[in-house]
């Protein structure tokens, strides 16, 4: 089990890079690197949780303002993100920054604030609502390829990306089918570490709830569903529902071969291939291709080696450099205060 960083928090309420996470990081660079190889998957079967999401079910909460399951994970996630600092360095050679903190009640699409929303498919006359979120697929290629170790995928299924890890290159985005992951930029350890050139905030996304399922709770968005069209359970038996309940609609699945298979599975009463017509995939509004193809990442011993060891020294030199200049400022301070 890979144990949820705290962050350290000054004044300001914005993270600190404390010789804990300098550690952690360079010490999972340097895992990435071949010294202490990590598992790609790493998940029991027997222990991994799966969602079931029946769009036969799912009215969309069209009587609500903001549906329920969408309102739920707000309420759970609001506080998860830090405040921004001001004045957002620009990043070199780049010159993109992705701000959301002044547009936190967006709830249409994915974004830094907002882990699901609800995508509509007109056909023949008749709506239906998808929920989207994170796919938490079974062989992640955005944990295998992350250069930080700050994303990985928990025994119980979840996905999850490490705040207090995460440099916000985007390369989990890069590789993921749907692009799920979203950056808030001006958060996170970078901001200690080059910020003008390394990283540009954090990525964020669904984790299902994982703290909650730690604590034996289920994820916010299905617990609150008003008519149960979202279920978790054993993998195992959440694939067996999926198969009886779209043997006895005569409909379909999806997320149960995507991207090499999924911890979320949807059936529909019509196929994916007539959903994902109705669909253009845009940021933060990702489209339902039936034949996701698992996006490559590399997991040779080699290529991860080539992909870690810059960031490794990159990342050490300068964590080297903050702790250097904070150990004079704390000397400064020391020598006013006398």
């Amino acid at each position: 089990m890979i144990h949820t960083l705290r962050p350290v928090m000054n004044k300001k309420n914005s993270f600190n890079l404390s010789r804990r996470s300098f550690l952690k990081i360079t010490g999972g660079a340097a895992a990435l690197a071949g010294l202490n190889l990590p598992k790609s998957a790493g998940a029991s079967t027997d222990r991994q949780l799966s969602t079931l999401i029946d769009l036969s079910l799912c009215d969309g909460c069209e009587d609500r303002q903001v549906p329920a399951c969408v309102a739920a994970c707000k309420t759970i996630n609001k506080d998860k993100i830090p405040p921004v600092v001001d004045n957002i360095p620009e990043p070199w050679p780049r010159k993109t920054i992705e701000d959301w903190s002044k547009k936190k009640e967006v709830f249409n699409r994915l974004t830094p604030y907002n882990f699901i929303y609800i995508q509509k498919a007109q056909i023949d006359g008749k709506t239906i609502f998808v929920p989207r979120r994170c796919m938490h697929c079974n062989n992640p290629a955005c944990a295998t390829i992350c250069p930080f170790s700050a994303n990985h995928k928990e025994k119980n299924g979840a996905v999850v990306i490490e705040q207090n890890q995460c440099f916000g290159g985007a390369k989990c985005k890069d590789v993921c089918p749907w692009e799920i992951p979203q950056r808030q930029s001006g958060v996170g350890i970078y901001l200690h570490v080059l910020p003008g050139f390394m990283g540009n905030g954090v990525m964020y996304k669904c984790d299902l709830c994982n703290e909650r399922l730690k604590d034996g709770k289920p994820p916010g968005c299905i617990e609150v569903c008003p008519r149960k069209a979202m279920l978790i359970g054993p993998r195992r038996e959440i694939e067996k529902a999926a198969d009886e309940r779209a043997r006895a609609m005569n409909g379909f699945i999806y997320g149960k071969t995507q991207n090499g298979g999924t911890s979320t599975l949807y059936i529909s009463p019509v196929s994916f291939e007539q959903i994902n017509k109705t669909m253009r995939k845009k940021p933060g509004q990702p489209d339902m291709n039936p034949d996701v193809k698992r996006r490559m990442a590399s997991t040779d011993p080699l290529g991860k080696a080539v992909l870690a060891a810059p960031a490794l020294g990159v990342i050490a030199a300068g964590a080297l450099n903050w702790f250097s200049r904070r150990k004079e400022q704390l000397k400064k301070e020391e020598e006013h205060n006398d």
